[in-house]
């Protein structure tokens, strides 16, 4: 699952509802716009289309302004929600062509690598991204989920800490939009719920840890009580909700 930065809300209000698109993109009479649509840019347009994932339209709305690194970005990542991975690798290169600097470009043509399951090309590219922006908890978190893809458990909970210590809302925020892809899609969900749970635990955090290891549990994490006896699950083991979370029997699949 992919997420975004966030686009102002009162900019979603001023464009009327276009309803869904049909599966052959059968062109739809559009209503026409409000006098505060009529007032904004051809970029503004299109990120309100986004949030509204109208993706098709929301291209078509960008191409009317000059090509800049940021709208190929934005235009690279309508065609990535649509699944046209090709078309958005094509502009997130050519956003990096535009700003070689530009690190969202990177961040997110990594995404498309991840999304194929070419996970040492996506942590190559999250990698260069944070050397150009170190403090981009979306980049740690995306360099984290990479690893954890193909078994590197420590790099992935260092990477984790990290996204966390600057934005410790990381894991917990759902649909916004933007220009920065967080993807969260992993195969044993299990597994990765245990690790969050583990990660919150050794941070302090542990609400958020008896969240995710009754998660992982639900989704048949293997030897529970093995896997809850490091020092990190010390303080939540003495409570009464831990207790009741290790009642859970895994699901059998």
């Amino acid at each position: 699952m992919l997420s975004f930065r966030v686009v102002p809300a009162f900019l979603i209000a001023v464009l009327p509802s276009f309803g869904q698109l049909t599966a052959g993109r059968t062109e739809v009479p559009k209503p026409p716009l409000s006098e505060a649509a009529k007032k904004l840019t051809p970029e503004q347009r299109a990120d309100v289309l986004m949030a509204r994932k109208m993706y098709r339209e929301a291209i078509d709305a960008y191409r009317e302004s000059p090509a800049t690194a940021v709208l190929m970005n934005k235009i690279g990542i309508a065609f990535h929600q649509l699944g046209d991975f090709v078309a958005a690798r094509k502009h997130y290169e050519r956003a990096m062509k535009l700003d070689k600097k530009y690190p969202d470009a990177i961040n997110n043509d990594g995404t498309v690598f991840y999304a194929m399951k070419r996970y040492k090309q996506a942590i190559s590219r999250y990698k260069k991204a944070l050397e150009l922006a170190p403090n981009t908890a979306s980049f740690w978190s995306n360099l984290g989920t990479a690893q954890y893809s193909i078994g590197k458990y420590a790099e992935m909970s260092e990477a984790y800490q990290k996204a966390i210590a600057l934005d410790p809302e990381i894991f917990e925020r759902r649909g916004t939009v933007g220009t920065e892809l967080q993807d969260r899609s992993v195969t044993d969900r299990a597994r990765y719920h245990y690790e969050l749970a583990r990660l919150y635990a050794k941070t302090g955090k542990n609400e958020l840890a008896l969240q995710y290891l009754r998660k992982s549990l639900e989704e048949g994490l293997k030897d529970k009580v093995k896997m809850t006896q490091g020092p990190e699950f010390a303080e939540l083991r003495e409570t009464d909700e831990f207790k009741e979370i290790m009642t859970l029997e895994p699901r059998v699949l």
